[in-house]
């Protein structure tokens, strides 16, 4: 149970919150128009900040500075002249392994605010204070900070970048949901000493682990913000990361040598077969959108057409990058379905064909260590390095022995079965399972938020190698049904990887789109998506084919809406679809 000396007033106050809206009629009517925000300007002088905010109960500002117009850029965009804060809340030594945590934080606050807060989650298992930009959809060319709100980063309660914190048990709940209840509170009354009010309108967006903070604020915390936009949630992260360690131990099974390290693992399907697997999706499924532009956008149609035993050769002989051998398709197989327990059981979800499973690259560096990138640093270096760990230090009940953990060696040899019964298990000083502390509670019944006005829009590449838009279609489909359509919208990305990347257009703006929804009540159709080209202010994507324009442009449909083509126009262009 939270720990939290906030919590029980929270609790109330939702409590109270709920109450009144059922009184009102809130389940069934539709939801209240919320009002817009309006801004105000901070005169004072940055430094000043470090006394102001002194009085924040449990925490300690570090540093307050002025950061002048253009220091910082998004998209070759300057962001105006604003004041960064640092600090820590809950600083504490841990009596299970002696380590010191605090919840760190930043805060960047604009001279000029538009009366908003965007609370921003970060991703992987957090443990880095990130720049608070508020950065949106792929390689952005704005963001939250750039637009005037007022943004906050936080490292969830940890600092490092491995996932020893896993064993101390209050470090567990802070990265699941607490470090949101405490940094909240503590925003919003630093915002109104700043500026003299505090937030009229309160934002969460996030990608990935921070897509997840970001369900987890729709569902726990939904008093506390008006609107959410989760990119690639990995609302379900513990399964996702046993499924991974499960595939892992398939890529095992093809792999040409024996398996010591990335690369070694990587040898299961090549670069080059890979690209194999995609070019043959798109060549079964691109014209279903009625265009032949390398994009698969209709993602259903795709799945009943493309059959990989019949659609990819098969090899007779040896492996030469032209075709896949019989294990080769087994095991992709068993990886697309969703691998299984012994028994059968799907840890997790299974994953779509689709034309970005190519992207990325595994390599190793002249004189360097092995790197991956795209689909290939998910499926062959995360989930025997990264997601090894957060199964065995964070997410298992009670952990492995930090002192002889070994994540490869856990990786391809721990038995599955028991991997996925420990994320949803308790262990003495470790009361909360995984499942618990990570996931939002009722992930789609999300009435408290759509009660009270607020809005949420989720976007997850179709490609994503780690965390299935399946998945996020499964929990879309549930809240249709648990709470309503009208507060919530779906957006596939075809083509892109995890969060960005693949070919795809990958870069585009949903805040903008919220905000107009939460405060003006206009209900989000299509967003234009760009892809990232040469010359790109955001960043060059390189997984984009050498045909497209670099500024190919498409529309994301809300689900389950089908990017089509119109018959006439540029295939460059996104005003040649609509969305069917």
């Amino acid at each position: 149970m939270p720990t939290s000396s906030l919590q029980p007033v929270r609790l109330g106050a939702l409590a109270a919150a709920t109450t009144l809206l059922v009184a009102c009629g809130g389940g069934g009517d539709a939801p209240p128009q919320l009002a817009a925000a309006t801004g105000a300007s901070f005169t004072g002088a940055c430094a000043g900040l470090q006394t102001a905010l002194a009085s924040l109960p449990n925490t300690q500002i570090t540093l307050a500075e002025t950061i002048a117009e253009g220091t910082l850029k998004q998209g070759g965009n300057a962001v105006a002249e604003h004041c960064r804060v640092t600090g820590k809340m809950h600083e504490r030594t841990s009596p299970v392994d002696g380590a010191t945590y605090a919840i760190g934080f930043e805060m960047r606050l604009p001279k000029a605010w538009n009366g908003r807060f965007l609370h921003q989650g970060n991703g992987g298992t957090d443990g880095a204070v990130l720049t608070a930009a508020g950065a949106l959809g792929g390689g952005p060319v704005t963001g939250a900070l750039h637009q005037g709100f007022a943004v906050l980063s936080s490292d969830a309660g940890h600092s490092g970048g491995t996932a020893a914190f896993g064993i101390d048990p209050q470090a567990r709940l802070d990265y699941g949901y607490q470090a949101v209840a405490k940094l909240t509170p503590m925003a919003k009354e630093a915002i109104k000493l700043a500026y003299g009010k505090g937030p009229d309108r309160s934002y969460f967006a996030g990608c990935s682990n921070g897509g997840r903070h970001g369900m987890v604020a729709a569902t726990r915390y939904y008093a506390d913000y008006d609107g959410v936009l989760a990119g690639a949630p990995g609302y379900n992260l513990p399964k996702a990361a046993v499924a991974n360690l499960a595939g892992a131990r398939l890529y095992q099974t093809v792999a040409t040598t024996p398996v010591t390290n990335q690369i070694d693992l990587a040898t299961a399907v090549t670069d080059t077969e890979r690209q194999l697997l995609a070019n043959r999706v798109v060549a079964k499924c691109d014209a279903l959108d009625g265009a032949t532009d390398g994009m698969v956008q209709d993602v259903a149609a795709c799945q009943a057409s493309f059959k990989l035993a019949d659609d990819v050769p098969t090899c007779s002989g040896a492996r030469d990058g032209s075709c896949l051998s019989s294990a080769q398709k087994s095991v992709l197989s068993q990886i697309f379905s969703g691998p299984t327990t012994s028994k059968g059981d799907r840890i997790y979800a299974s994953f779509p064909y689709d034309g970005g499973f190519g992207g990325g690259r595994a390599g190793v560096p002249t004189g360097g260590s092995p790197v991956g990138s795209g689909v290939a640093l998910w499926e062959f270096f995360i989930s025997i390095s990264r997601d090894a760990e957060a199964t065995g230090l964070i997410f298992g009940a009670p952990p492995q022995n930090l002192a002889t953990f070994n994540p490869l060696s856990f990786a391809l040899t721990t038995d599955i079965d028991a991997l996925n019964a420990s994320m949803f298990a308790t262990s003495g000083l470790y009361s909360e399972s995984a499942m618990s502390f990570m996931t939002p509670p009722k992930p789609t019944q999300m009435h408290g938020l759509r009660n009270r006005g607020g809005k949420i829009m989720v976007y997850h590449g179709v490609s994503d190698a780690i965390f299935s838009v399946n998945d996020t279609e499964t929990w879309f489909k549930g809240v249709q049904t648990d709470t309503g359509y009208d507060f919530a919208r779906f957006y596939r990305v075809p083509g892109m990887g995890h969060c960005s990347g693949g070919p795809a257009t990958d870069q585009f703006d949903m805040l903008t789109p919220l905000v107009n929804w939460v405060e003006k009540g206009q209900a989000p159709a299509a967003i234009t998506a760009s892809a990232r080209g040469a010359g790109n202010a955001g960043g060059v994507n390189s997984d984009l084919p050498a045909g497209w324009a670099a500024d190919r442009s498409r529309p994301l449909c809300p689900y389950p809406q089908v990017a089509r083509y119109k018959g006439t126009g540029s295939l460059e262009l996104a005003s040649s679809f609509s969305c069917q």
